[in-house]
């Protein structure tokens, strides 16, 4: 499932996303749409790191969505602390076959396939700084809207 990047390094060409990886997405994204969330993938952030999915709710909180294809991936994974700092809301999300009591108690925790996700616990919140926040609707902002530009310019 390709996105749009205004930049020739388009993020899902790197090889880093399996189909299982990408089928999570798109069942979280289906869910984030029933709940009225706004959603950019692949999100570069301030400290380096990119977020799998971000998203935005009416009320301009702000939550990131860690993908976890498989047991291996998860433990592989020492980076996804440092998500909490630009985020109100962290979740990781997975498929059925990968076991749920293998994610922190801290974090929510979304199960999802090609169709959908049910976010099976919440995830606590902890509020961002204002000048944290502005920092990320901005860089959100600007990154959907280079992609819908990309988008548009593509079609001509």
């Amino acid at each position: 499932m390709p996105i749009i990047s205004p930049h020739a390094d388009n993020p899902l060409i790197d090889g880093r996303q399996s189909d299982r990886a990408l089928m999570v997405r798109r069942g979280v994204q289906r869910l984030f749409a029933d709940l009225r969330l706004a959603m950019v993938p692949e999100l570069a952030l301030a400290s380096g790191r990119r977020a799998d999915l971000v998203a935005l709710s009416e009320s301009g909180e702000i939550w990131i969505v860690e993908i976890k294809s498989s047991v291996e991936d998860f433990r592989a994974d020492h980076k996804w602390p440092d998500y909490r700092q630009h985020c109100d809301r962290l979740f990781f999300a997975t498929h059925s076959e990968v076991p749920a009591e293998l994610f922190p108690v801290e974090c929510g925790l979304i199960i999802a396939d090609g169709w959908s996700g049910h976010m099976l616990r919440d995830a606590p919140e902890h509020r961002l700084a204002a000048a944290t926040r502005k920092a990320m609707l901005l860089r959100f902002a600007r990154a959907a809207a280079n992609r819908l530009l990309q988008a548009e310019l593509s079609a001509c």
